[in-house]
């Protein structure tokens, strides 16, 4: 052998087979032992920021360790560190879900470590997308226009691509719209940009607004119409109609509407017909966001949410929320694939091939931001194909069950009330004002009945602001959650609310 051939065997082997069984074999033990063990570590950890900077090394090493080293540090550094959002006892957002067979899924697709730009580039990795894709569209009856096939073989003019978050799906249709309403306006370049509107509700999530600036929209153009008690915190379209026509009007070019089903804020619902409708009078396009409450679409009792989803351009949902997929997962359909490509193409000599320039595939590059890309279809499919359809509805039902349990038991307290409706699993509730006690005072009661609870390590709940008052979320949805977490943590709910009451400065007058 040669002596170049000496030194290849000798060197460095990063993918020592021995080595990749071994070490994978200790990172499979580490996960199992930590879903075995999380729901006793607390929730949220009791460390400083820059704390991990001083349990580790600052300088990276020059030498060799073994993996033995690694995952000890591992464990000793950065576990205790964590807020655990895969714990029982995680009520403070939407769930991250997550499952044996993603995480199987997600472990397979890093060691196969496709760069899916092109279908050439990954011929299997981009038809197991498109397949995930359109199984997903089936179970939440989307329209056979959204789908990458329809009719057997036959193309479609829609489709799909996953990509990493919701804010990533908002900023591509955005640009999709944008250049849409530029061409109708007779723009030369971006000359009418700062003509064109966008509209949302004050309860769409913030990373609307920051896609809309990065899409290039004047912020004096970017509409957050207020909503309230009378329509659930939901888009009235009436008032987006006639906010619509006011900039018409104004010489505007109204572009955009996004509508949201399940507010992270407070899961209201916009009434997605209705704002479609109010859209069409102006040719805007209409997306929905559906990151967290499409997964409950997947069950024909919740499905009446998407009504009128025919009618849009585009919509969004993320698995790695609720459909036990984790992350990074959102999918994003549009009705028509080519207004999206013709925004976000692009076809560099080194990319060019036979099966793109047929024009029978569709380059998922081309649909996203980024041109590298993922194996994310991979652990989407294997989550469908292990479970079933009647397994993920049975997920989401129970969720569903627990946070009803949850809102009866405060409804049942006189000093708490439900500040919103319960469309899906999470819960907006408060104490509410007694006696002397003024809204002001009650905002600073709540806020602390927060900060106690998830000082316990034992639950970890979050807020929000509806309607001007402090109000907090528990969300249900972790993986690991049964009814005993939910009345766990609701026991600990009224002990520390009885704490607090008995407390001099709390003592209001009956």
């Amino acid at each position: 052998m040669s002596a170049l051939g000496d030194n290849a065997c000798s060197g460095f082997q990063p993918l020592n087979p021995d080595d990749v069984r071994s070490y994978l074999h200790k990172a499979v033990d580490f996960i199992s032992d930590y879903y075995k063990s999380v729901e006793s570590l607390p929730v949220l950890p009791d460390v400083k920021p820059g704390y991990l900077r001083n349990e580790l090394q600052s300088a990276p090493p020059t030498s060799s360790a073994p993996f033995d080293v690694t995952m000890k540090e591992l464990t000793a550094s950065v576990v205790p560190g964590m807020t655990h959002w895969a714990s029982p006892n995680f009520f403070a957002f939407f769930p991250s879900t997550n499952s044996a067979a993603t995480i199987a899924g997600d472990l397979i697709a890093s060691a196969m470590n496709t760069v899916g730009f092109t279908w050439q580039a990954a011929p299997a990795a981009t038809e197991m997308e498109v397949l995930a894709l359109d199984w997903l569209a089936q179970l939440l009856r989307l329209p056979p226009s959204f789908m990458n096939r329809t009719g057997g073989a036959a193309r479609g003019s829609g489709g799909g691509v996953i990509l990493a978050t919701t804010s990533e799906a908002m900023l591509v249709t955005l640009v999709a719209a944008r250049d849409a309403a530029l061409r109708r306006s007779g723009s030369h370049g971006v000359s009418q940009l700062p003509r064109l509107a966008v509209y949302a509700a004050d309860q769409t999530h913030s990373t609307f607004f920051k896609a809309c600036r990065l899409a290039g929209f004047d912020p004096a153009n970017i509409r957050c119409i207020p909503t309230g008690p009378e329509t659930d915190y939901g888009l009235d379209p009436a008032r987006l109609l006639e906010v619509m026509q006011a900039d018409v009007d104004a010489g505007l070019v109204p572009t955009y509407v996004c509508a949201t089903v399940g507010t992270t804020s407070s899961n209201a619902v916009d009434p997605v017909r209705a704002i479609a409708d109010a859209a069409a009078v102006f040719n805007a396009w209409v997306h929905i966001d559906a990151a967290y409450a499409g997964s409950a679409c997947i069950c024909p009792e919740f499905r009446h949410h998407l009504d009128g989803v025919e009618r849009v351009d585009s919509i969004s949902m993320s698995p790695h929320k609720w459909l036990m997929t984790c992350l990074d997962c959102t999918c994003l359909w549009v009705r028509d694939t080519h207004r999206l490509t013709g925004s976000l193409e692009t076809n560099p000599e080194y990319l060019k091939n036979d099966a793109s320039e047929s024009g029978n595939v569709t380059d998922l590059k081309d649909m996203q931001v980024g041109v590298g890309r993922r194996f994310r279809g991979l652990k989407l499919w294997m989550v469908m194909r292990t479970y079933g359809a009647s397994k993920l509805q049975e997920h989401i039902r129970s969720d569903v069950a627990m946070a009803k349990m949850f809102e009866d038991a405060v409804r049942a307290d006189d000093r708490f009330e439900v500040v919103v409706p319960r469309n899906f699993a999470l819960v907006c509730f408060r104490i509410k004002p007694r006696g002397g006690m003024t809204e002001e005072d009650a905002d600073e009661v709540n806020r602390e009945l927060m900060e106690r609870l998830n000082r316990t390590g034992k639950a970890y709940l979050a807020h929000t602001v509806v309607g001007g008052r402090f109000v907090l979320r528990f969300a249900v949805g972790s993986s690991l959650q049964e009814e005993r977490h939910v009345r766990s943590a609701w026991e600990l709910i009224n002990k520390t609310t009885n704490e607090i009451m008995l407390e001099p400065e709390q003592i209001v007058v009956e």
